[in-house]
This record gives C-alpha cells, structure tokens and sequence, in this order.
C-alpha cells in the first residue's frame, strides 16, 4: 500500500522529545568529549586576541570534530570560503532535516509574501489574513493575531512545543487545535516557543497567497538562490509544515546565511527585501531559555551573530559586522541544550570563529 504523502514521517510525531541517549558508558564518553572540548575553546579563548585574530581553519576543524554530534560546518568570509568540512553525517550536498531553522526560512517567506503585496504589512491580523482558519469554540482574541505577533512567537497561547508536541502533531486539525489553547499571555506578549504558532503562521500566508508554503519557498528563496526545496510534511488539511521538518542541504544553507549578512543579497542580486532583513535583525522579544534575543524569526547574540537554530544543532548563521556566514548540522535525534552542545556550537561562534572576521 502506497503510503499517504501527507503523513508524518515514521518515528514522527515526537522530534521535540528528548531522546534516549542510551547506554551509560555512552552518555560518559559524550561527557569527556565535551569536558576535552571546553578545555580546547578555553585555551583558544584565553589566547592574546592578535592570535585569535590568526586561528587557523585548521585548529577550528579540531575543535568541532571533537563534538561528537556535529555532521558538518562550513564558514564563509566575504566571497571565500574557509572550511567546509562533513566529519560525519550525509555530507555537504544532500538535504538534511533543518529542523526548526524552518522558522527563520518562514520568517523571510513572510518577509517577500508582504513586499509583493500578498499580504498588507506585518500588522495584518489573522482575522483579515485568513479568517477561514479560525475554527468554531476559538479562544477569544485569536482574530486580532498580528502576523508580527506571529512571527515574533508572541501568540500568547498555550505552548504547543515540548511536552504538548506529540499530542498536537496527532491532532485531526493542526491549526484548529493551536487556535483552541488557553491564553497564558496577552497578544503580542511574552515569548512563547511554540511551533504552531509559527505552523500558524505558514498555514494563513498559504491561505492569504493562494499558493503552497513549497511553492512560495521555491519561488521567494529556491530559484534566486540556485537551491533545492524539496516538499516536506503537510498536515491533515495540507498545510506544509510551518516551522519544522524543512530540508536542506548544508550548501543551501549556508547560501541563506550569506544573503542574510549581505542584508538580503547573493551574488550580486537582491533576493530578499532588504528592509525585511533589517527588521529581523532588531530584537522584539527574548527567549528565557536561551537569554538570546528574538527578531523576525531569527535569535540575535549580543556579539552579533543572526542565528537560525533547530533540534539537534541545526545553525544558520550570519555576522555582518564580521563579514562571516556559517551553516553547521548536527545529528537531529539527540538534544542541542543552551548549556549542552548548542552552548559549544556558541563556543565555536564566539570564540575562534568570530576571531576570523
């Protein structure tokens, strides 16, 4: 029997659930290679910043083939590329599950969608952008939704992340579902992590365009950029998956983190509009996880880094003011907690090679 196109890959619905790490002996080993690694980023970091200035590739490629759950990295200054390394996993040129760096790709979806007129601005309420979501027995206020309160994941409901993951991605109607949680904030509030506020999002730009969030994808990012968008997982109703479940390859993503440090350009064009871009790069809100501040969909460092971040150690990255652009991927079962292996991955960021710009 042919297997429906719509459903959830096997092992779904449950990506956002900590996973098992297995044996002891296995979780004492991850604990020495990341005890070995501090002590080689502390040292590089106690170095006189004219020798961080200097850190070879060579020392960084190191330094992240310790990390036991890194696939790949690649770090790209100006037009040149410095390391493009795949110690493990699929390899640079096969798509990989980026998983909530979908979010980021959303966001600037949104961004084109709204420079082309398809929707009127960021203010737009989900009551005029697609009223035909809102299901009956809705909590009250949904209809006044922003899609900057969207965006910002300031919906100030109900979480639908983490423990309430499995329970909504098994629902019959992915939206109506988000649409019916308790309020726990205001609109426009508090940051709440919540991927159906971001699916949400996807499902009325969909419903306001006319057109698929693949087809918007391919169309805004995909062929300005010579990257492949292949289709990844819809819901019940068909909406593609708004904020997790994208694939890319490492290459294409690091071709998303150049045109955001070149303010929307690649290769000499305009791809993506470049007061979007801007915007998402002024924090509107701060995660209580993480401490990063949150823009457009993009986490922003206080040492300069727009970052796209998913389960796993997925990382789109971009510093301007540096001229780098980084794109890591990491294997997509095990956690990347901020005091964990993500907080490495920062480690890498700010120390050895932000010292390259």
């Amino acid at each position: 029997m042919r297997r429906d196109p719509r459903a959830p890959p096997r092992g779904f619905p449950f990506p956002e659930r900590l996973p098992n790490l297995g044996a002891r002996k296995s979780q004492e080993s991850a604990r020495l290679s990341r005890r070995h690694f501090s002590l080689a980023l502390a040292g590089s970091l106690a170095a006189p910043s004219l020798l961080r200035a200097q850190q070879s590739t060579d020392e960084i490629r190191d330094l992240a083939v310790d990390l036991d759950q890194l696939h790949s990295i690649q770090i790209r200054r100006g037009d040149e590329t410095l390391l493009a390394e795949a110690p493990r996993g699929p390899g640079l040129t096969r798509v990989a599950n980026i998983k909530s760096c979908s979010k980021s790709v959303l966001a600037l979806i949104l961004g084109a969608v709204i420079d082309e007129g398809g929707i009127e601005s960021v203010e737009a309420r989900l009551g005029d952008v697609a009223p035909s979501l809102i299901p009956s027995g809705a909590t009250e206020g949904v209809e006044d939704l922003t899609m900057r309160d969207l965006v910002t994941l300031r919906a100030g409901l109900e979480r639908t992340s983490g423990a309430n993951y499995g329970a909504w991605v098994s629902s019959s109607n992915w939206v109506a579902y988000v649409l019916r949680q308790p309020r726990v904030a205001e609109n426009g509030g508090q940051m709440i992590y919540s991927t159906g506020t971001t699916h949400l999002l996807g499902a009325a730009i969909a419903t306001a365009t006319g057109d698929s969030l693949l087809t918007l994808a391919r169309r805004h990012l995909g062929t300005p950029l010579g990257i492949e968008i292949p289709p990844w997982t819809r819901d019940p109703q068909g909406f593609y998956f708004g904020g997790n479940e994208m694939a890319l390859t490492p290459q294409a993503m690091l071709r998303v983190a150049v045109a955001m440090r070149d303010g929307g350009r690649y290769d000499g064009a305009q791809v993506l509009p470049a007061d979007w871009v801007e915007a998402s790069q002024e924090a509107r809100t701060r995660s209580r996880w993480s401490g990063l501040g949150y823009g457009y969909g993009w986490f922003l460092s206080d040492s300069g880094w727009i970052l796209g971040r998913g389960y796993g150690g997925q990382v789109i990255a971009a510093h301007p003011e540096r001229d780098l652009a980084v794109a890591i991927t990491s294997d997509p079962t095990r956690p990347a907690r901020s005091g964990g292996y993500f907080g490495d991955l920062m480690g890498l960021l700010d120390g050895p090679i932000i010292a390259l710009g």
